[in-house]
């Protein structure tokens, strides 16, 4: 398992309507402070601030089709040529990282193909570099190449 060292960042969270909000600054807009919206807001800075990825290559919630199903992934990050690079399927801290979670996102990959698999609960991840007919176990989330 990869352990992850957030970058301190200073979130913008109100409360509206009883509801604790977050500030999405890749989708620009307000949304629900969950436990998953959590490890996903702490990762996505991760991505951005420690992995260098730009938030213009990224997509949250990028809407997929499985047959006839529509699922979401977490986060989808991009290359600069606008093909899709690593998926990442975030869960609450109290979610242990289970080959249903690893079959989960193995499912999102037949229809959005990335060379970059990741789960993570926010304590940890596991991350996956997607062969021909392998998975390899990564070591560290990849970085951005410039």
């Amino acid at each position: 398992m990869i352990k992850i060292e957030y970058p301190l960042y200073n979130f913008r969270i109100k409360t509206s309507g009883g509801k604790e909000l977050i500030f999405d600054s890749v989708r620009k807009q307000w949304v629900a402070l969950t436990p998953e919206e959590w490890v996903r807001q702490n990762f996505l800075q991760y991505l951005m601030l420690v992995k260098n990825y730009s938030a213009s290559l990224m997509a949250v919630e990028k809407e997929i089709h499985l047959g006839s199903l529509i699922k979401r992934c977490d986060i989808v990050v991009y290359t600069k040529e606008a093909k899709p690079l690593l998926i990442v399927e975030c869960k609450a801290m109290n979610v242990d990282l289970t080959t249903e979670v690893l079959d989960q996102i193995l499912r999102y990959n037949i229809s959005l193909p990335v060379r970059y698999l990741i789960i993570t609960n926010g304590s940890y991840c596991l991350g996956y570099e997607r062969g021909a007919n392998s998975l390899e176990l990564l070591r560290e989330i990849p970085a951005a190449t410039t």
